[in-house]
């Protein structure tokens, strides 16, 4: 039996240990056994009990006092995550071997772990091998992400784990519960964009035509592909959270032994309003 699990990225302060909580929380009501595991030896705190912490394997605060290592915080982190690829036993100990698992990995924030280092990658061949199913659950702040060229960068940090990871991904625009009316109706272009239309929406704010040509470029290489899309996450909303739970699910064909469903936005019936339709619709409501 196939086992599952969610790997939980985002920048620093993305709302990552928030994500793993609210879920863990919502599949308990949905009488569902979601466990998490924490990934990132410099967290301090977190409101969810945990299957596994890297911490009782490594921590930043013991590298960095280390005379004979002198890292400071960034590069302490990273040293604590190639000592875990290196230790991936120890994971295996903790997970140990119970079919249908599905896990939630909160992950580190520092964006070099999902580019030009390997370590992600190596956890994600790990698990596969230990026959889970792995999806990326990328996330962003919404609170910063209402400005076309923050956006652009919020998109190119997406796709830049997306490519290197090689396995399903999910965006997600966290914090939806913080924005006010006004916000929430402007973030609406961003869920599912038109790269081509922000662009235009910049011009007047670009005085390089250099900077200008490079993101057009940029624009026009996740616009006609397709590549990146989000789905909003609002804590406070349940049909919310359910409609970013049943894509994560349906991306690794979780319950594949019941009857299969496709996301609601992606269903043949017209009539039905899309995921961001549906978030503002209740928004406006409100």
């Amino acid at each position: 039996m196939p086992r599952f699990a969610q790997l939980v990225m985002g920048p620093a302060g993305s709302g990552k240990s928030t994500y793993c909580s609210t879920i863990q929380q919502h599949c308990e009501v949905l009488n569902r056994s979601v466990q998490v595991v924490n990934l990132d030896p410099a967290a301090e705190y977190f409101d969810y009990p945990i299957l596994a912490d890297i911490r009782e394997l490594i921590q930043v605060d013991d590298v960095m006092e280390d005379d004979s290592l002198r890292f400071g915080p960034n590069g302490g982190l990273i040293f604590c995550m190639e000592y875990f690829a290196n230790n991936f036993d120890w994971l295996a100990d903790c997970l140990g071997h119970v079919e249908d698992d599905y896990i939630l990995f909160d992950c580190p924030g520092q964006i070099e772990l999902y580019t030009h280092l390997p370590i992600m990658k190596q956890l994600v061949e790990q698990l596969q091998q230990w026959e889970f199913r792995v999806c990326g659950v990328f996330l962003v702040d919404s609170q910063f992400m209402v400005e076309s060229f923050k956006f652009v960068s919020g998109v190119l940090t997406a796709l830049s784990a997306m490519v290197s990871l090689e396995i399903p991904q999910v965006n997600i625009m966290t914090k939806m519960d913080l924005l006010n009316k006004k916000a929430k109706k402007e973030i609406e272009k961003y869920l599912d964009p038109d790269m081509y239309s922000l662009m235009q929406d910049s011009t007047d704010t670009w005085k390089s035509k250099k900077f200008k040509k490079l993101t057009k470029a940029i624009c026009g290489l996740v616009d006609d592909y397709s590549m990146v899309r989000f789905l909003p996450f609002d804590r406070s909303d349940e049909e919310c959270m359910n409609i970013v739970l049943q894509h994560i699910d349906f991306s690794i064909q979780y319950g594949e032994d019941f009857e299969v469903k496709e996301p609601k936005d992606q269903e043949e019936d017209t009539d039905t309003p899309s995921t961001s339709e549906q978030f503002f619709q209740g928004a406006a409501a409100d």
